[in-house]
């Protein structure tokens, strides 16, 4: 795989967001106390996440230093602060002293980590969860796209609490329109979506139509009233994730998160570069990795994965718009398709194609 990821550029934070579903990733890995996850770390979140279930350790493992970086300054948020104060640093609730509260929970940081931040203290001071190309993709969308097909006032009417009906029936008529298939299909073709939001190596397994395909996910969100709690699609409609917040961050969570968080380490290097340092992993948490990768590295990923997984290993995994299945490679996997699908159903990130359990045998 590092072939593939050579020329993708690593000076940046990518995701300050996780954005895939913690819900439905915790359901679908069931962790317990004792297990051993290893965890593809991206902004995270769902890193944080997996800490409620109590496992021994979770390696969050992400070959972009920036990445692991932003991963470091939440955890030491955690260590840090109490709930209120955490949220409010990250940036989901106002703050107008998050340069002060860096000072306070930077004991937890090592030196260069502290320097790296100081050096970025903009984006401190603006809330780290918004400083993320693709956030900052989003928002391009909502403030030079969005008003040009719909008022501010559409788009609260569409987060309005209504019955099923209702909602299909605001969308079809008051939101479906022209306009919105034409720029949504713009703004989120392959060629655009490539220049501000992901970078154009992650899209070169992608052989559909990008556009058409996102466009119909969110359709068919959009025209029920799942949206309406969907926090994924408020920050993107309204820069903000608003009162439904991320897993991660629900104050239920937080103190299963705080009382575990010296479980969660960081890895630098690829996926199966950890199994150099850690051993016996039994849950596995590999986001969309399969996307980026042509079906020779896959089954050379894949076979790894498996090799250096425990028996009865739990793997989960989600296809965007290229669809891979590890047990299409490997025989000891079983692909478990019911629960696979019910989890999909329930899926807040909607631009997914598929979410993937599997267990070996």
């Amino acid at each position: 795989m590092a072939e593939q990821l050579k020329k993708v550029r690593h000076d940046y934070i990518r995701y300050a967001n996780c954005w895939e579903d913690a819900d439905i990733l915790l359901e679908g890995l069931d962790i317990k106390a004792g297990d051993k996850v290893l965890s593809i770390g991206s902004a995270g979140d769902n890193s944080l996440s997996l800490l409620t279930g109590d496992p021994e350790i979770v390696v969050a493992v992400d070959i972009n230093p920036v990445q692991l970086q932003l991963i470091a300054l939440k955890i030491a948020a955690f260590k840090t602060f109490d709930y209120p104060t955490l949220i409010q640093f990250l940036g989901f609730k106002d703050c107008s002293q998050r340069e002060q509260l860096f000072n306070d929970l930077s004991i937890h940081l090592k030196n260069d980590q502290i320097l790296f931040w100081k050096n970025r203290m903009e984006e401190i001071n603006e809330g780290v969860i918004y400083q993320g190309k693709f956030e900052n993709y989003f928002n391009y969308f909502r403030e030079k796209i969005l008003p040009k097909i719909h008022s501010k006032q559409e788009v609260q009417n569409l987060f309005k609490t209504k019955n099923e009906e209702e909602q299909k029936r605001y969308f079809d008529k008051h939101w479906n329109t022209w306009r919105w298939r034409l720029l949504f299909k713009i703004f989120f073709s392959k060629f655009v979506m490539g220049r501000l939001g992901r970078d154009p190596k992650f899209l070169k397994q992608v052989k559909m139509n990008v556009s058409s395909y996102i466009l119909e996910r969110a359709k068919g969100q959009l025209s029920t009233k799942t949206c309406q709690k969907n926090y994924f699609l408020k920050f993107i409609m309204n820069g903000s994730f608003g009162s439904y917040l991320p897993h991660y961050v629900r104050e239920e969570n937080f103190m299963k998160i705080k009382r575990n968080i010296s479980k969660l380490v960081v890895f630098q290097g690829l996926a199966e570069d950890a199994f150099h340092e850690y051993q016996d992993f039994n849950k596995f948490n590999l986001s969309n990795i399969f996307e980026y990768m042509d079906r020779k590295t896959f089954e050379a990923v894949t076979k790894n994965l498996v090799k250096n997984g425990k028996k009865t290993s739990r793997y989960a995994y989600w296809n965007l718009m290229v669809p891979q299945r590890m047990s299409s490679i490997v025989g000891d996997l079983q692909y478990e398709e019911s629960i696979s699908n019910s989890l999909l159903a329930k899926d807040k990130g909607f631009f997914y194609s598929d979410f993937i359990i599997e267990e070996k045998k």
